[in-house]
């Protein structure tokens, strides 16, 4: 039987796409014992995984190399797979007996370590994210091209949700639009200056009864939070200091009818948990919507064009102008077909 340790210990987004390797080794080895390694925080990630027997986390630190190596020791893995390359895995993985180990490249360390190697051929033809991580398990044996992301919710996540944004008079019966205004440095993104000037203008044209807006970023600046408030006082409301973790912060990501943002984690939440979003995405290869770009269709990737990127961002594509290369009303028309796309299957199910 094969017990398998699937590693992704960096930003949010990257562990969510490795949630389709979960599901489809499940389907692929349905007696198979399958565990995660990741940060604690981003073990929220993974929760109520049906396909999932065991996560383990390792916080990094220099003191708990040895505790996390005697912890994967103890499951008797046969496989390991490390979607990205990290020295402090590839060692982990070695000093715990795993004896069939997978990485990605040939760094000096995975040769030093005996490790097999899956190559993304420098990105040649550029796929997404998710389905290069799936390379690791087709290399044990898994064939799909299904690389749909999921997070799963439990009904009690799902009223707690509903009750925690009721504290905001937020309710059931609102259309609510969500916008992440940050991105931790992790994307290309626009001013909150832009983001503001989005605000008001999704209140003077989007056309939505009971809209509501919500700020979820935890970077907002005091100064950007005071004046869209200001906007439309009783239809925009401040949650992003209220989230006790990253769980609260999914629970709610699943009751937005739309998610507005740049492509960072919690774009991707709302990817795998099939929720409407409108992301913004340069137009370089690491960025793009072919690498990073929702994936569920309720989704919509905003990409910088290619003669836009060469008219606003900088020859060598090292400065992006995310800023001027796409504009407010392409997220406005983004909304209005989402929105009516609702208002359809509203219709359909009476």
């Amino acid at each position: 039987m094969k017990r398998i340790l699937l590693i992704r210990t960096d930003r949010v987004g990257d562990v969510v796409f490795i949630t389709p390797m979960i599901r489809e080794l499940r389907k692929a080895f349905p007696d198979a014992f399958i565990a995660t390694l990741t940060q604690p925080h981003t073990k929220n990630i993974m929760l109520n995984n049906p396909h999932l027997d065991a996560m383990i986390t390792d916080d990094l630190s220099k003191e708990n190399f040895w505790k996390v190596v005697r912890e994967i020791r103890k499951y008797n893995f046969t496989h390991g797979l490390m979607m990205l390359p990290t020295e402090r895995a590839a060692y982990q993985m070695f000093w715990a007996g795993i004896k069939s180990r997978i990485g990605v490249g040939h760094k000096l360390y995975e040769v030093i370590t005996f490790m097999k190697s899956v190559s993304r051929n420098n990105y040649t033809p550029l796929r997404h994210e998710a389905d290069y991580c799936m390379d690791l398990a087709r290399k044990i044996g898994v064939k799909t091209n299904n690389i749909e992301l999921e997070i799963f919710l439990s009904e009690k996540e799902k009223k707690e949700a509903k009750d925690f944004l009721n504290k905001f008079s937020v309710s059931e019966n609102d259309f609510k639009i969500a916008v992440h205004s940050g991105s931790l440095g992790s994307a290309p993104n626009w001013s909150e200056k832009k983001y503001l000037e989005l605000i008001k203008t999704i209140l003077n044209e989007a056309s939505i009864p009971n809209l509501r807006i919500l700020l979820t970023s935890k970077e907002m600046s005091e100064n950007f939070v005071s004046e869209a408030l200001k906007t439309a006082p009783g239809k925009i409301a401040d949650i992003s200091k209220s989230f006790e973790g990253l769980r609260d912060f999914i629970k709610v990501i699943g009751q937005f009818d739309i998610f507005i943002g740049p492509s960072t984690g919690p774009m991707h939440i709302a990817d795998a948990l099939g929720k409407s979003a409108i992301v913004i995405h340069c137009h370089r290869a690491m960025s793009c919507a072919i690498h990073q770009g929702m994936i569920n269709k309720n989704c919509i990737n905003l990409e910088v064009t290619d003669e836009n990127c060469k008219k606003y961002c900088s020859a060598d594509q090292n400065t992006c102008g995310i800023e001027n290369a796409l504009g407010i009303e392409e997220v406005i028309a983004g909304i209005k077909t989402l929105y009516k796309r609702k208002v359809e299957t509203i219709k359909e199910t009476k």
